[in-house]
């Protein structure tokens, strides 16, 4: 009977175009997109940032300053530039804010001092906060000049660089990138599957029980030779195989992204994925996702009973999406990792194992803890469906 239910409701699910888009073409096709989005203007930005000529103005009170000759020196990796010398700080920081100049130093009258003594000067640098990298490019002129200037003194002075650094650091990363990729992105891709999981219930879930109330077809269905909690778990198991097939196809569109898109063309990264994307992690994905699916749809049924109409529940359902996603986003913080804490927090538990799994650095005993206390949950929500489900007042509009 069960069975039966099901494919009743499966059928007209899937004959309902807009669940069909919800739960099939926006996973499929979302992440492909933003992909193919984010990429181009990440490249556009990066070729015209090393393709712009940055605009330097000068104001100098030392007459014709040795600035201006280091700063050209400065070798062309370190970007294009023209200089313009001004009067005045005044209309340089006038042309600052109106982008016709994007940086500004002012050089005092004893910088000239800095290269026959042993004195120190003090050089004030001017940009707009507001125009991405400026103040990252005048450091980086600033320390091209500084190190120009040292490489005068000890010369002068006859001092060997490596007396005043008797010590270097080498940095080794011992992580590999496996783990490192999966540590600092790796909270994206569960937050996707979790929010399309969540999307996939939510019409179906709305369709199956107030949408029948509304066309007065849930009586009918009552009067059929089955119990309550058959009809229940036929229509659950709907709803639950809808928000797996959303996050199946979001799956999908991140394949058709690597491997047919060809977006990323990373090798290494491109190792790292095909690393990952391996039948053992499809397999433990889905052991952790169907709990939180199972959840989710605990959580939307009986809303959806209880509401009378069809926008109703909408209304109740669609801001729950923040509520019940926003915990996915922790994924994207570093440090907050998969322990004896985070494991007993719903939704983050399953963000962070996923996170983990990506990373190749998963702990049996977190898993375990995180799946049970999803499993006892999802429980708890088929129970308070029932309950709600069982109420007459919830059946009729």
């Amino acid at each position: 009977m069960i069975r039966t239910i099901f494919k009743k409701e499966l059928l007209e699910t899937l004959r309902d175009r807009r669940t069909i888009i919800t739960m099939i073409v926006i996973p499929t096709m979302i992440f492909p997109l933003i992909m193919t989005v984010f990429f181009k203007v990440s490249d556009n930005f990066t070729k015209e940032a090393s393709e712009k000529t940055v605009q330097i103005g000068i104001v100098s009170e030392e007459g014709n300053s040795r600035f201006i000759p280091a700063l050209q020196s400065l070798p062309k990796e370190l970007g294009k530039r023209a200089i313009h010398v001004y009067s005045d700080t005044a209309q340089l920081r006038n042309d600052i804010g109106s982008d016709s100049v994007q940086i500004g130093f002012f050089i005092p009258s004893n910088y000239a001092a800095v290269f026959d003594s042993s004195s120190q000067v003090s050089l004030r640098v001017y940009y707009n906060a507001t125009k991405v990298g400026m103040k990252e490019r005048a450091k980086v002129l600033m320390e091209a000049v500084q190190t120009q200037v040292k490489a005068y003194r000890y010369n002068k002075l006859r001092i060997d660089a490596r007396q005043l650094e008797p010590v270097v650091a080498e940095y080794e990363n011992v992580a590999s990138v496996k783990e490192t990729v999966g540590k600092l992105v790796g909270g994206f891709l569960p937050y996707l599957f979790i929010a399309f999981g969540f999307m996939g219930c939510m019409y179906p879930a709305i369709d199956l029980f107030t949408g029948e109330k509304e066309r007065g077809t849930l009586e009918t269905l009552l009067t059929a030779p089955a119990s309550r909690w058959q009809i229940l778990i036929g229509k659950m198991g709907v709803v639950v195989l809808s928000g797996l097939i959303a996050a199946s196809f979001t799956m999908l569109g991140i394949f058709l992204t690597i491997e047919v898109f060809d977006i990323i063309q990373d090798p290494k990264i491109l190792d790292v994925i095909h690393q990952v994307l391996t039948l053992k992690f499809v397999l433990m994905f889905y052991l952790l996702l169907i709990p939180l699916i199972i959840f989710f749809a605990g959580v939307m049924i009986p809303i959806a009973v209880y509401a009378k109409t069809f926008k109703e529940a909408q209304s109740i359902i669609a801001p729950m999406n923040a509520v019940i996603v926003l915990p996915a986003m922790v994924g994207f913080f570093p440090g907050i990792e998969l322990n004896m804490t985070t494991a007993c927090i719903p939704v983050v538990n399953i963000v962070l194992a996923t996170k983990e799994l990506i990373a190749g650095t998963l702990q049996m005993p977190y898993v375990l803890l995180s799946f049970g206390i999803m499993l006892a949950l999802a429980s708890l929500s088929i129970m308070f469906s029932y309950k709600r489900f069982g109420k007459e007042g919830n059946l009729v509009t």
